[in-house]
């Protein structure tokens, strides 16, 4: 265990956690939401950092980041626990866990063993991803630190809801974060994840005013948060933020405590269009076998400049972030 970075003592028995918007306040042998943040004897405690529970060498499409060191590898790692309670969680196994279980789980890893590994692999960068990174927001930062001097990109995959303070904290160091919207209303927020939709809003917007880049995914889930006026929200929402900013549009399959059936094909596709007659440039089909919906077009020629088939690169035309054809810049890093 390690002591956390970003907490307030109340009095001698209880403290606030500053890390994510739930703001704990955890009295003495209590937890947070998340399970892994323990207070003792009046100090906050991460109980998870070093247990790495699971660790992957996975292409950077995967995240999904398609605007940022395109067929490269990203080292990517957990631990235990997470901040959310989404009924379709596909890593339930690792992200829900019980209080008192984070200690016992994973093997333990210290931020030199990560970046040594990540290095070892040829992976360009290390990604926090698989449960929530802000629960190991410690491990995060300290690995961050020492992969930034080795020239290792730094990448977050997250549910949005840290709070400004983690965000400013972890700054220097983060390159980039793919952001997973749920949906775009707080009621779904509170029933379908146990949190609410205003601070991701938030964070969506804080992030992009950092040099952090970042793109954003929401899974479509039928019945929930798939209806045309939705997503159209939410694109005219990613809109005003920046008509750059790639939105990855995915579809949903039976996990966890959902039974719901699967996000139709057609349902994607309607939703891609949509964000792209709002006026996003980049908008992307993920969790389904296309054609080109995956693929990255010139928003200026239209021609085709990355061809994707699954997780790999077949074709690329963009030569230090401009198109090959007509020299048109592309945001990202390429």
């Amino acid at each position: 265990m390690k002591e956390s970075y970003l907490y307030k003592r109340i009095n001698q028995s209880k403290i606030s956690c500053c890390l994510c918007s739930h703001r704990c306040i955890i009295t003495n042998d209590g937890y947070g939401k998340c399970n892994v943040r323990k207070n003792i004897d009046g100090k906050l405690f991460s109980m998870n950092y070093g247990h790495i529970i699971a660790e992957n060498i996975d292409p950077i499409e995967k995240k999904p980041l398609f605007h940022f060191l395109p067929g490269s590898l990203s080292y990517s790692i957990a631990c235990p626990g997470c901040n959310f309670k989404c009924f379709f969680c596909q890593n339930h196994q690792i992200s829900q866990i019980g209080k008192g279980e984070a200690e016992n789980l994973g093997l333990y890893y210290n931020p030199e063993d990560i970046v040594e590994k990540a290095a070892r692999y040829g992976c360009q960068s290390i990604s926090y991803t698989y449960t929530e990174p802000t629960v190991f927001f410690e491990l995060a930062f300290d690995t961050s630190i020492i992969a930034k001097e080795q020239g290792i990109k730094n990448i977050f995959i997250t549910n949005g809801f840290m709070t400004k303070e983690a965000i400013d904290k972890i700054e220097p160091y983060l390159d980039a974060a793919n952001v997973d919207l749920k949906g775009f209303t707080d009621d779904f927020y509170r029933k379908y994840a146990g949190a609410r939709l205003e601070p991701v809003l938030e964070n969506i917007r804080y992030l992009k005013s950092k040099d952090i880049w970042i793109e954003v995914t929401t899974l479509l889930i039928p019945g929930l948060n798939d209806s045309s006026e939705e997503v159209k929200a939410i694109a005219k929402f990613l809109k005003d933020i920046s008509i750059e900013l790639p939105w990855h549009i995915s579809a949903y399959y039976p996990q966890y405590k959902s039974s719901i059936q699967a996000t139709d094909t057609k349902k994607i596709m309607e939703a891609v269009g949509i964000g792209k007659d709002v006026g996003l440039k980049y908008v992307y089909a993920g969790n389904i076998l296309s054609n080109d919906m995956e693929d990255t077009f010139c928003p200026d020629c239209g021609k085709l400049l990355i061809k994707r088939r699954g997780y790999s690169i077949l074709e690329n035309n963009i030569d230090n972030n401009v198109c090959k054809f007509c020299k048109n810049k592309i945001s990202g890093f390429f």
